[in-house]
């Protein structure tokens, strides 16, 4: 945007659209975006933007157990999650212990190195699995 100097003519004028698309959606601060697909009896649950306290929702119930199937089988695929904090790491710990506990298993796939270092501080790396792309998470 280019504004006019003091002592001149009034004019406002922008070198790009100021439109939000679809695709921008998730790179605003505090959305989050979950599409949810099916692939050989395992959901995958794409995920976009920020997982926080105030996001966290929308994942919450893409995750719920009663909607996964028996044994419920799950691929969160992560590859364009900006931020994740202790929300996100409390579902995720919580999603795992009731995937193993109905004899099925939670994935992760793509992390983001940003997001990598998070799960590695607490662990979490170490109770679930976290694969470098999502056909390695569905096909293992």
């Amino acid at each position: 945007m280019q504004l006019s100097l003091p002592g001149e003519p009034a004019r406002i004028s922008t070198s790009a659209e100021e439109t939000v698309t679809d695709s921008d959606k998730a790179r605003i601060p505090g959305r989050l975006s979950v599409t949810s697909t099916g692939t050989d009896g395992i959901h995958v649950l794409s995920v976009a933007g920020e997982i926080d306290h105030d996001t966290v929702q929308p994942l919450r119930q893409a995750l719920e157990l009663s909607c996964l199937g028996s044994p419920p089988r799950v691929v969160i695929d992560m590859r364009q999650v900006t931020f994740m904090d202790s929300a996100g790491i409390n579902l995720l710990i919580t999603t795992r212990r009731a995937t193993s506990g109905r004899h099925g298993w939670l994935r992760l796939a793509a992390v983001p190195d940003s997001v990598m270092h998070t799960l590695r501080i607490v662990e979490l790396d170490t109770i679930i699995d976290c694969h470098p792309t999502l056909r390695d998470a569905l096909h293992p």
